[in-house]
């Protein structure tokens, strides 16, 4: 068995993909109840954020695992799989462990560096954990790369200056309203990315704040809060969403609903009270939270994941992402280097089973021929014999497990197994082998040329 990656990203996918692909809270568990109901996958947890929906599975087989991952992923997006495939990007093994530490470290961001992704990373394999759809493996793996992440930004620059999504919109809400000091803004969500967005508005130094949100106790909070800052917050019904639109210079949507919040007839009424005022709207939810028709309404600007996705497209991380690059590969190449000398360890396990048996038979031999033997000298010969054994296999054992921990160690343990004449089915009852061996850091850029995963050495 070993890890697959099926995703879709800013980097893959349009904005109006990511919408159909896209994952909200209540429908994540859903999801992995359905993968973990497919033929071929064990274990699997599901990262949903508003630039990514991807899903990394414990799988049997390659193309096994590949066709249900994208046979849920089709379902869920209620499209055909030739609709999606040009945008959907599979990784599986090492490469597949490669892509989740750089996701974790922040390199694979909209906005390289942001930390926010740590946080979403632990929130998926906990809502999957509490689902029960992962065990040791993805546990570990998920573990591994949380440390990765905050390895990156402990001992790199990559977030020196605190860059997100939100902040990145705010930045362009900020040179279109000339400024956001001493401003009005209203905040539709207080999740997390409502949260962003109200501490940097407090930043920039924001004059008041309206929170709406679909559960009232949540905005209040996020309203307390910013009061205990000094800000002046309060909240808003959603049911009343044009008059505090009316009110606003700024509106930050980011709800996470399907489908819109912020409606054309909502603005549209606003417009009507708040006179030649402009409204900057900026839409960081995924699906959309604001209407596409609002753009069009006369005064209003709208910044969105899609504006962003495009200015942000070309910007690169310079020498801070190059460090963390490097620590990603340092981390990969230990990982991968513990994984194949824990697989390993059932062979060695096995021998040493081995020896031991040898070393009863002969011993139950002993007795049967001299059975006369004073018990002090039995013992005494036994405990002689297994040190002898553990000493001659001692060196062997430890070496193999050095020897496996390289590319292509792999086949010293089937060395063992053909010299010493093991078990094929007691090293596999020991400890699972990997399924596809042949197939380690292969990278696949297209779900559409999954009749052939791409082999060592091809362009990633």
């Amino acid at each position: 068995m070993n890890l697959l990656t099926v995703g879709i990203s800013h980097h893959s996918a349009p904005v109006r993909v990511l919408e159909r692909v896209s994952i909200s809270g209540d429908e994540v568990r859903k999801v992995l109840d359905e993968l973990l109901q497919q033929d071929h996958i064990c274990e699997a947890f599901v990262i949903s954020t508003c630039n990514r929906v991807e899903v990394y599975a414990i799988a049997e087989t390659f193309h096994g695992g590949l066709d249900d991952v994208s046979s849920v992923l089709t379902r869920h997006a209620g499209a055909d799989f030739r609709d999606l495939a040009d945008h959907l990007y599979v990784f599986y093994a090492g490469a597949a462990v490669e892509h989740l530490f750089s996701v974790a470290a922040g390199l694979d961001s909209m906005v390289v560096g942001e930390a926010q992704i740590l946080g979403q990373l632990r929130q998926a394999y906990g809502t999957a954990d509490e689902n029960g759809t992962v065990g040791k493996a993805l546990h570990e793996l998920a573990q591994q790369a949380l440390r990765v992440g905050k390895r990156v930004h402990s001992e790199t620059g990559i977030d020196a200056e605190g860059a997100s999504v939100v902040s990145e919109a705010l930045a362009d809400a900020e040179v279109a309203l000339d400024g956001l000091a001493g401003r009005s803004a209203l905040i539709v969500g207080a999740g997390s990315m409502g949260g962003l967005a109200a501490a940097q508005l407090k930043r920039v130094g924001i004059g008041e704040v309206v929170i709406a949100n679909r559960t009232p106790a949540n905005g209040q909070r996020l309203a307390e809060s910013l009061r205990a800052d000094g800000v002046d917050a309060r909240t808003a019904d959603l049911s009343d969403l044009s008059g505090a639109v009316a009110t606003a210079d700024l509106v930050v949507a980011c709800t996470g609903a399907i489908g819109a919040v912020v409606t054309s007839d909502v603005v549209a009424a606003a417009l009507t009270e708040r006179g030649s005022r402009p409204l900057l709207c900026c839409d960081l939810g995924l699906p959309r939270d604001i209407d596409a028709d609002v753009a069009e309404l006369p005064g209003v600007t709208v910044v969105d994941l899609e504006s962003l996705q495009k200015r942000l497209s070309d910007r690169q991380g310079g020498n801070e992402s190059e460090r963390a690059a490097q620590i990603v590969a340092e981390e990969l190449r230990a990982y991968l280097a513990a994984q194949r000398s824990a697989e390993v360890t059932p062979t060695v396990t096995a021998l040493r089973k081995r020896a031991a048996e040898v070393v009863d038979s002969e011993l139950l031999r002993l007795d049967s021929r001299l059975p006369e033997l004073d018990g002090d000298v039995r013992n005494e010969l036994a405990r002689t014999v297994r040190r002898v054994v553990d000493k001659l296999l001692h060196a062997p054992t430890v070496r193999v497990k050095q020897l496996a921990s390289v590319p292509g160690g792999s086949g010293y343990a089937d060395a063992l197994r053909e010299l010493f004449e093991l078990d094929p089915q007691t090293t596999a009852v020991l400890g699972a082998p990997q399924a596809d061996e042949g197939l380690p850091g292969t990278t696949v850029a297209k779900a559409s040329q999954r009749d052939r995963p791409a082999q060592d050495g091809e362009d990633r």
